[in-house]
């Protein structure tokens, strides 16, 4: 009787690591399927799609993308209201930005441990390195990983397993140790020699990470919006409207979301309802969203700024369309500002 195949799974961020690891368990003859977590921070997708910028990029989901490569099943799962929780009240506290990057990896293996648990899978495994971030990837702070995710000893990482104590798979000889890695620190060329090995000749590029709270504009938005609202709270559509346009808050009751090209300013029409909207109609421009409670002069001074973004920029006046959030309209005729009459503090 032969022995039984033995089942992992795996966090499939969409990233060189995560496939490098996957490759190499699924090497070992073990039955490999990944999981991967939205949050709604997620960096990938998103504002590519809706953007012109960078349109040779072939617009993917990076993680559906590896798991196709691989050969193996990609369960996507929604987390964003339970993720609240580890954003607003971090145990292990923040990263540089608003990064809640060690608490953010416990969660996700303790869902991984769950999910291995009713799937009847037999250990999890990571493509973390031993030294490669600064909070989260420390020596010090995988032990803290496995501990509080409850994972415990069946949580493996392939590409630095040499630089750790043997996990259970190892000790069982579910996987053979010496086929695993010993890579550690920043630099990336042992990963990508191991790619080349692998017959990878494409893969997405490492770039400090794969979410938004690690962005210090990002962050900084997420900072303004919650001073602005007196409370740390957020909805997906603030997760997602603080990814696009540009932000400027003139006054501390108002912000406008100026979109930077057309593709932002058909996104950012499907919020025409919630939010008061500006737009030029007297020459081509950006359309942009109102949030907060603006008087009579703060909707006037917001048409000048909508003027100074368009076509119309060098224009004695613009006309400007204002739609109400209950869908009336007003036109305004505006003198543009001009660019030294939008101070850096007003962006966000």
């Amino acid at each position: 009787m032969g022995q039984q195949q033995r089942k992992a799974v795996a966090l499939i961020s969409g990233g060189l690591d995560s496939m490098l690891a996957a490759r190499v368990i699924k090497d070992q003859g073990i039955h490999v399927e990944g999981l991967n977590f939205f949050t709604g921070f997620c960096v990938e997708g998103h504002t590519h799609a809706i953007r012109r910028t960078g349109k040779k990029k072939p617009k993917r989901n990076n993680s559906l993308w590896v798991a196709e490569q691989l050969g193996i099943k990609l369960h996507i799962i929604d987390v964003i209201e339970e993720y609240k929780d580890i954003v607003l009240n971090p145990t292990h506290g923040y990263g540089q930005h608003l990064n809640p990057c060690l608490d953010c990896k416990i969660f996700m293996v303790n869902k991984a441990k769950d999910w291995s648990e009713e799937n009847k899978f037999d250990f999890i495994f990571t493509g973390e390195v031993v030294g490669q971030r600064p909070k989260s990837q420390r020596r010090e702070t995988l032990p803290i990983i496995a501990r509080e995710s409850g994972a415990d000893d069946r949580l493996l990482r392939p590409l630095c397993a040499k630089n750790l104590p043997a996990t259970l798979p190892e000790r069982e000889g579910w996987v053979d140790r010496q086929a695993l890695f010993d890579f550690h620190g920043r630099n990336r060329k042992p990963q990508i020699a191991l790619a080349e090995k692998l017959g990878f000749s494409e893969y997405a590029q490492p770039a400090g990470g794969c979410c938004f709270l690690t962005d210090k504009t990002y962050a900084g938005k997420l900072a303004d919006l919650w001073r602005s609202r007196g409370e740390r709270n957020y909805e997906l559509d603030d997760v997602m409207l603080l990814k696009v346009g540009r932000h400027l808050r003139p006054k501390p009751h108002y912000k406008l979301i100026v979109s930077r090209e057309e593709g932002e300013n058909r996104y950012l029409s499907g919020y025409r309802n919630e939010f008061i909207s500006l737009e030029s109609k007297s020459c081509n421009g950006p359309l942009a969203l109102l949030d907060g409670e603006p008087s009579d002069d703060d909707i006037k001074q917001a048409a000048s700024i909508v003027a100074r973004y368009g076509q119309g920029r060098n224009a004695e006046e613009v006309l400007v369309e204002v739609r109400m959030k209950n869908g009336d309209l007003q036109e305004l005729r505006v003198r543009p500002l001009a660019a030294d009459d939008v101070p850096s503090s007003w962006h966000v």
